[in-house]
């Protein structure tokens, strides 16, 4: 495995620089060293040792998966808005078809074309990443919306490889089975990131004077390989698991440290991962399956650039906008070789399709850039082939349309957080009956007799589901959506009641299981007891408070990185555009070392220059909103900047120019250099000391050392020390200087 090991990273060490030089991605380098050290390359030296491959490749999607976590936030979902969700899920669900359908035609088996299905629904975020950042355009507006969709397009991606497991391991496409699976799925999700969230940031804060940034990273493998276990467990895949820790983590004030620890060890993984994929290439069968393949090729880009458009106008985008993404989005990319490792490693998918989507996805890879470069010529030929009543229809839709009426937005609000708290609530409600009657009740009726273990059995489970199932019942009955329906009209008041009578009701049934499973309580005796139970749930007060404190501690868990970020004014804390379409704020990083640096803005003229207007400048922990053009720019300032994205972009290459002309290798006349200078008898230096010599001032050189005639040591210098004839100076300078001051102190001055 070390033999193994060593071939394959200095065959992803020298196809990395070979990729670099050419500006090409590293996962290309990646994959062609693995096909290069695969034993179909029959004339170099080759893996032998597969299986042990495929254990470091598993490990490598783990930490990719435990990566893409880390950068990834619940909450930054949440406030994309419904544009980026409603785009994402409209291509996934029309490239899957695409996929699937594309699959049928060569007549290939249903998993194969459900697996290529999902492999073309995933666009790559490293490779528009870097094709964006190389040609200038991560300052335009729609890259920000690519980018908003394909962290979409991550989470669902782990849903659906969760799915796809689920269909594998049962080979039944029944829809009550996937509902099962997807109900799973949530259930888990929710009850991982709710108790996740609650726990790691306590501990994590506990013991940050003990975190060094050594025990930091094993602590936080830790935590990662420990939910990588127990999704395992449970029937989800290891990567699953790696991507919820990654995303609890997320949430923490320690997650910019941890993704800074971890990214070297991702790093190495994720290359063996992607070697181990270009060892599933085999020549052979892609030249027999070139058909399919071109096939493929032509599906994606067809299919991306219509229905990723489509999706983009359904998610209320301008039509240049729409067309701008869509084409941005014409590859396949690292999930593609996930879902077909998981396909390969499930023994669900035929051995071809391995080797064709890696050739698909060299391809597509190398045309994404000029797909991108395409998107602007092909809107005018569109727009100009338009007709009028598309294009006013297009205007209106993307315009926005008016907003609910206040009792329509009042009912919704309200439900919506109902729901929320019924799902979240009833989660833990669960969880907790299952851990108590799974796991401890076998423990208490191993160790007290059966009437006091069902006793301490039913105590001790109302006592953990108490402050839980109160919440489930009364959150949210005095919420301002509520009390403003309450007081809005009579005939909303039954309804509600109706709400609230539904959530005692579903209490009741689970204290009723509760007491049913333990103490068999039945009849009148029974019910009342069971009601009385509610009854003292819902009105104490100290269930209230246990239950607003567990709530309160978790909420500031999820939110204290946002507030400390917001508190340091390194988040903005507010965006938005203009009526045009093409006019939007950006953010733009003052490099070190730009000649800018210490000029105001009213000097810089960025409105003259560029037509760009500063509407903030973060500074460390300050905020200056709407600067004076007084305001001078250091290094490392962010500014928040407003104008179209050809301002933008002219105003982005214009700092890397600046920046580019001052980064050049120093010559050696630059460099430092020590030099040893003899005073001669009658140089205009005797009798002189340090300061009045000169030499640093008029030469730009310093004195580190002193030898006088008769000593063989170097004097300790003394600024007020003469030099006299015969002496031997030490001095430190460029080169230029230094032989300017050889050739001064060599004058003889003649008396």
């Amino acid at each position: 495995m070390i033999i193994d090991l060593a071939l394959m990273l200095i065959c992803a060490g020298v196809m990395t620089l070979i990729f670099k030089k050419l500006k090409q991605p590293l996962v290309l380098g990646y994959i062609v060293a693995g096909f290069l050290a695969s034993p179909n390359m029959t004339y170099m030296p080759s893996v032998t040792d597969l299986e042990g491959i495929h254990l470091w490749s598993d490990i490598g999607v783990i930490f990719l998966l435990f990566a893409l976590g880390l950068e990834f936030s619940f909450k930054k979902i949440m406030k994309m808005g419904a544009a980026p969700i409603i785009a994402a899920c409209t291509i996934i669900l029309c490239m899957m078809a695409v996929g699937f359908v594309t699959g049928s035609l060569f007549g290939w088996g249903q998993m194969d074309c459900l697996f290529l299905g999902g492999m073309l629904a995933m666009s790559s975020t490293t490779i528009i990443f870097k094709a964006f950042d190389d040609m200038g355009l991560r300052h335009q507006r729609f890259a920000s919306m690519v980018l908003s969709v394909l962290i979409i397009e991550d989470i669902l991606a782990i849903v659906l490889m969760v799915l796809l497991s689920t269909l594998a391991a049962t080979h039944q496409f029944e829809g009550s089975q996937l509902v099962m699976s997807i109900a799973k799925l949530v259930f888990f999700l929710i009850l991982w990131f709710v108790v996740g969230i609650y726990l790691i940031p306590l501990f994590l804060r506990r013991v940050r004077p003990l975190m060094s940034d050594e025990t930091m990273l094993i602590v936080s493998l830790g935590f990662c390989f420990g939910m990588v276990v127990l999704a395992s467990s449970v029937g989800f895949s290891p990567a699953f698991g790696a991507f919820i820790m990654g995303s609890i983590l997320a949430e923490t004030m320690d997650a910019e440290r941890i993704e800074h620890l971890v990214s070297p060890v991702k790093d190495l993984f994720g290359a063996i991962f992607f070697v181990s994929v270009g060892m599933m290439v085999d020549i052979a069968l892609i030249g027999q399956y070139i058909v399919p393949i071109l096939c493929i090729i032509v599906a994606i880009m067809l299919g991306q650039t219509i229905f990723s458009t489509g999706g983009f106008l359904l998610a209320g985008q301008p039509l240049k906008t729409a067309m701008q993404c869509s084409f941005s989005l014409t590859q396949i990319g690292e999930f593609a070789f996930i879902l077909a490792t998981l396909g390969t490693s499930l023994g669900v998918t035929s051995d071809f399709l391995y080797p064709i989507v890696v050739a698909v996805s060299v391809f597509t890879t190398f045309t994404t850039p000029y797909m991108i470069r395409l998107s602007a010529p092909a809107y005018q030929v569109v727009n100009r082939h338009l007709p009028d009543r598309w294009r006013s229809f297009l205007e209106r839709y993307t315009s926005g349309a008016p907003g609910m009426t206040g009792q329509e937005n009042y009912w919704r609000l309200h439900l919506l957080k109902v729901g929320y708290v019924m799902l979240i609530y009833g989660v833990l409600c669960i969880s907790v009956v299952t851990l108590m009657f799974e796991f401890l009740e076998p423990i208490i009726n191993a160790h007290l007799p059966e009437i006091w273990a069902k006793v301490v059995v039913t105590v001790l489970t109302l006592l953990f589901l108490s402050p839980f199932l109160r919440a489930f019942m009364m959150k949210k009955n005095h919420s301002k959506e509520f009390k403003a329906l309450w007081n809005q009209s009579h005939f909303n008041r039954v309804p509600l009641i109706a709400v609230q009578l539904f959530r005692i009701w579903l209490g009741i049934v689970a204290v009723g299981y509760v007491i049913a499973h333990t103490l068999h309580w039945s009849g009148t005796f029974g019910v009342i007891g069971i009601i009385g139970i509610v009854v003292f749930m819902i009105f104490s007060r100290s269930l209230k408070n246990q239950s607003i404190r567990i709530e309160q501690t978790f909420t500031d868990n999820l939110n204290r990185r946002e507030i400390e970020a917001a508190r340091k004014a390194h988040q903005p804390q507010f965006a938005g555009r203009l009526v045009e379409h093409d006019v939007h704020l950006s953010d733009i990083l003052i490099p070190i070392g730009i000649p800018w640096a210490g000029q105001t803005l009213s000097k810089l003229n960025l409105g003259r220059r560029f037509g760009v207007h500063v509407v903030s400048v973060l500074r460390g922990n300050q905020r200056l909103n709407i600067p004076s053009g007084n305001t001078a720019i250091l290094p490392g300032d962010h500014l928040q900047v407003i104008g179209t994205d050809e301002q933008l972009s002219q105003l982005a290459s214009n700092m890397e120019s600046e920046v580019a002309k001052i980064q050049k290798t120093p010559s050696s006349s630059e460099e430092m250099q020590l030099q040893r200078l003899v005073i001669v008898d009658g140089s205009r230096f005797v009798g002189q000391n340090i300061q009045q010599s000169g030499i640093r001032q008029d030469f730009r050189c310093l004195v580190v050392g002193l030898e006088q005639e008769g000593q063989n040591r170097l004097l300790s210098l003394n600024p007020q020390t003469p030099f006299q004839a015969g002496d031997i100076i030490w001095v430190v300078g460029e080169e230029a200087d230094l032989m300017a001051l050889d050739k001064a102190s060599k004058l003889i001055v003649k008396s």
